[in-house]
């Protein structure tokens, strides 16, 4: 299914800017916000994992969702992380964001905790009545643990407001019934639209936008341009995201700041395998190459 008149197609998941004092740069993030849209995406996903949600506060998150919401420009969508291991605070954040006016939330299945069948089941119910927006599930087995099949999403569909699913799991990409997918990956956005899928919530596109929304315009040259894009797509991953795009895009002239303990800034090896795709590409900064 398309879904460029709903959610859109090309939703980038933000990284969350820090100063040196990583605190949240609001300026920052409201420049990043504005220069995404421009560069091809159509909606922005906030406060997810790769905009270090884990590290901020309650306080801090909602405020994120709520510079995107008042700063975003007409047409744009907004997607707010609101997922916990707690159901408490995933409903608690799912209300307070949908207060705030996003358009979805982004709910990851519980980590750590590893809820059974049943605990997933009652946690989403629980989270459905708390929206009356979309509600996106994300399977990201790689940090949760749990896999959640897709016989079992295809349930879950079933509640009030889930509408679509964010697939980290390659091997799992497929259509379900009553939900839309989105590539969880950016090596599958290419699979997930010629399935039939929405489109991808992406991190190559902070500095390949406008590529990436050409895959969904021009589908005769959808294969091309994924090829010309393999080797960003694999050096976003040399490390554990979000460090590798927060490095790039330094690297590429747009500062976003440091990262939150437990993450550590890439090291020089990491740093230069970036900087050699980068430079491959075009996107190096004279000002960054050093």
């Amino acid at each position: 299914m398309s879904d460029v008149a709903g959610l859109g197609a090309v939703l980038t998941a933000i990284v969350t800017p820090f100063d040196d004092d990583l605190n949240v740069d609001e300026s920052a993030f409201v420049d990043l916000l504005h220069h995404l849209v421009a560069h091809g995406s159509d909606g922005i996903v906030v406060c997810g994992s790769t905009g270090e949600a884990s590290t901020l506060t309650d306080e801090e998150h909602l405020r994120v969702v709520e510079l995107a919401v008042q700063n975003r420009p007409e047409g744009v969508t907004i997607i707010a992380g609101t997922g916990s291991n707690d159901t408490r605070h995933a409903v608690h954040l799912t209300e307070r964001a949908t207060a705030l006016g996003v358009d979805a939330t982004l709910s990851v299945t519980p980590y750590y905790n590893k809820p059974n069948r049943r605990g997933l089941i009652a946690h989403y119910s629980e989270v459905s009545k708390a929206t009356d927006k979309p509600i996106v599930l994300y399977n990201i087995p790689s940090r949760v643990v749990v896999d959640v099949p897709n016989e079992l999403l295809a349930e879950l569909a079933q509640l009030d407001h889930v509408e679509y699913v964010k697939q980290a799991n390659n091997d799992n990409l497929a259509l379900i019934d009553g939900l839309g997918v989105y590539a969880g990956n950016d090596e599958a956005f290419l699979r997930t639209l010629e399935l039939g899928g929405c489109g991808g919530i992406l991190v190559a596109s902070h500095l390949v936008g406008n590529e990436m929304r050409r895959m969904v315009d021009e589908p005769e040259n959808r294969a091309a341009i994924d090829a010309s894009l393999r080797d960003l797509y694999a050096v976003m991953g040399v490390t554990t995201n979000p460090i590798p795009v927060k490095a790039a895009l330094e690297l590429a002239g747009r500062p976003v700041g440091g990262l939150r303990l437990p993450l550590v800034a890439a090291d020089e090896d990491e740093r230069a395998q970036i900087r050699a795709v980068l430079e491959r590409h075009g996107l190096l900064a004279s000002a960054g190459a050093s």
